[in-house]
């Protein structure tokens, strides 16, 4: 047996989210069933992140063991000769067996783009959140100071989250303009459930004016979802890349 490490990038809209859930689509399963199509074994894949229904990644990356004995230069080539045509394997390489997708990254970087301009907005409805509204990128871009850091993200998680420490720590929060979009993207330790949508639709009610910088810190204290922003939409999301 040998342990694999692959890099995947997926178009999140026709995906019940990563992990696999019965009767439904989803990257895990058919990740799955083109390994079992591949090797003539069933065997479970490990993912970085749990990515929901409707999120993207560009760097999603997976682990799992297998007996194949299929160079491992050819190996991505042919499992993408197994998949749909929304899900594909960038590169695969062999890892020491204790190596895990989920449990040996160090960190991860998300990426959330909202189109502002109304123009392509049939183009870009997968793909990003549509508000053509003006914002205050400032405040936004001062807000998002407020959460790097090491704090309890309590209440940028969603409830019924199966999780005991919510402290996690934030290493950047970038916010630019690229062209029509507006980019927020957020490099952790960790993240916790929603954490990231949670996180850009508070930043969002600041540009908006309907909060201010200033409230992030009391925000982050209050450990209250109820006090932080609504969820942005999960097209706007995407897993960009995973650090070890």
């Amino acid at each position: 047996m040998r342990k694999l490490k692959v890099i995947i990038e997926y178009d999140g809209t026709n995906f019940h989210g990563f992990q696999v859930q019965p009767g439904l689509r989803t990257v895990q399963g058919e990740l799955e069933k083109a390994i079992a199509q591949l090797t003539k074994t069933e065997t479970k894949i490990i993912g970085a992140g749990r990515t929901d229904a409707g999120v993207h990644a560009l760097g999603q990356v997976g682990s799992f063991s297998t007996a194949s004995t299929i160079p491992i230069e050819r190996f991505a080539l042919a499992l993408n000769s197994c998949l749909p045509a929304d899900l594909r394997v960038r590169s695969a390489e062999e890892v020491a067996e204790d190596f895990h997708a989920r449990f040996s990254a160090r960190w991860k970087t998300y990426r959330y783009i909202i189109r502002t301009d109304p123009k392509g907005a049939v183009f870009w409805r997968n793909y990003a959140l549509l508000l053509p509204f003006t914002l205050d990128i400032g405040a936004m871009q001062a807000a998002a100071q407020h959460l790097i850091g090491t704090h309890s993200f309590q209440a940028f998680c969603a409830s019924g989250a199966d999780v005991r420490n919510f402290v996690r720590t934030v290493i950047s929060c970038r916010i630019r303009m690229v062209e029509a979009n507006l980019v927020i993207e957020v490099t952790a330790d960790g993240f916790l459930y929603h954490m990231v949508r949670n996180m850009v639709g508070t930043l969002l009610q600041v540009g908006r004016g309907e909060r201010k910088a200033g409230d992030i810190p009391e925000i982050l204290t209050s450990q209250d979802r109820n006090q932080a922003g609504p969820t942005a939409p999960p097209q706007g999301l995407y897993l960009v890349e995973v650090g070890y």
